[in-house]
């Protein structure tokens, strides 16, 4: 990934409100919602939160502004004391060709020959990083198997794992662990993070498939999410949007009338002559944002008639007759 400073467009003494700021317009701006018709919006809204995920944590961003961990948040080698590798204070300095051909104490000595059996690269190898990470003389290995294999295999990482995971507007607002299965068979109970977004990856550190060999990292497990349709309401970026029914009686008289929410049923106060079309709003009933809040709820009333009301008819009719009287 792009360093995370130049995603999200800000520079490295960029306080952590513009941060959250850059983040906040580069996350509404290439949301999948907004960009049905853009292949490359998902992505760019992927690398956004990716960014975030190290700039937004203080601990990290500090971990990456001293070049201990990289754009996606993986430790990185950190290189040789002094920067050459084969100085003084490297762990091959000692490896120097000397007139003679003799290493120094806890090196090694240079030498050709034209025989197969004298020429064995791992032992070279091995001897290298003993005198590096063993000890003087190479008196202690870095690895049971030793040498540069050892060095090699406790390096490598296990490989990471991937699922989608699909949630109902309920999960986002609930604060209750969800179980996510792998197609290894693994399963995994996490906390949906706030302002979990449809199309956003959540990377668990070290939960992927073990190191091929002993003292490698563990995988990832990176999860997908996917938020399901809804029946009933419809996701206007933290917002949320729906209808009413409001019966004509309540719409010309006014009245009360039990609007549903996420958080349960709520009384909604309709006042007298009511049109359709009207918006009411109710506030902090929307999903949760970033920075632990919720957006607001839209309902939207809708008048409906009641079916075979012989009286109402009969009172039109008069009303139509008075109207056309006059």
């Amino acid at each position: 990934m792009r360093d995370p400073y130049s995603v999200l467009g800000v520079a490295k003494s960029a306080s952590d409100k513009e941060i959250k700021s850059a983040f906040r317009k580069l996350a509404k701006k290439y949301h999948p919602d907004a960009n049905s018709n853009d292949p490359k919006a998902a992505g760019r809204f992927n690398e956004a939160n990716q960014a975030y995920e190290i700039l937004g944590d203080k601990d990290k961003r500090a971990q990456f502004d001293r070049g201990e961990i990289d754009a996606e948040g993986k430790p990185k080698f950190q290189g040789f004391a002094g920067g050459d590798p084969f100085g003084g204070g490297g762990p091959f300095g000692s490896a120097r060709a000397r007139p003679g051909g003799a290493g120094g104490p806890g090196g090694f000595e240079y030498r050709s020959s034209t025989k197969a059996e004298d020429f064995d690269a791992d032992s070279i190898f091995s001897s290298l990083f003993e005198g590096a990470f063993g000890g003087a003389g190479g008196a202690r290995r870095s690895t049971a198997s030793g040498g540069f294999s050892g060095a090699r295999n406790a390096a490598s990482k296990g490989a990471d794992i991937a699922a989608n995971l699909t949630i109902d507007l309920e999960d986002v607002v609930g604060n209750e662990k969800v179980e996510v299965s792998f197609a290894s068979g693994k399963k995994l109970a996490i906390r949906l993070p706030m302002g979990v977004e449809d199309g956003q990856t959540i990377r668990l550190r070290g939960q992927g498939q073990p190191a091929p060999a002993g003292g490698g990292e563990p995988g990832d497990a990176l999860i997908t999410i996917r938020v399901a349709s809804h029946r009933r309401f419809k996701i206007d970026g933290r917002d949320l949007r729906c209808e009413a029914e409001v019966p004509l009686r309540t719409a010309v008289l006014g009245g009360r009338l039990e609007v549903e929410t996420l958080d349960g049923r709520l009384a909604l106060n309709v006042p007298a002559w009511t049109n359709s079309g009207k918006t009411f709003r109710f506030k902090g009933k929307g999903l949760t944002t970033k920075d632990g809040g919720r957006g607001d709820l839209y309902v939207r009333a809708e008048i409906m008639l009641p079916n075979g009301d012989d009286e109402l008819a009969a009172l039109m009719r008069q009303r139509s007759k008075e109207t056309a009287a006059s």
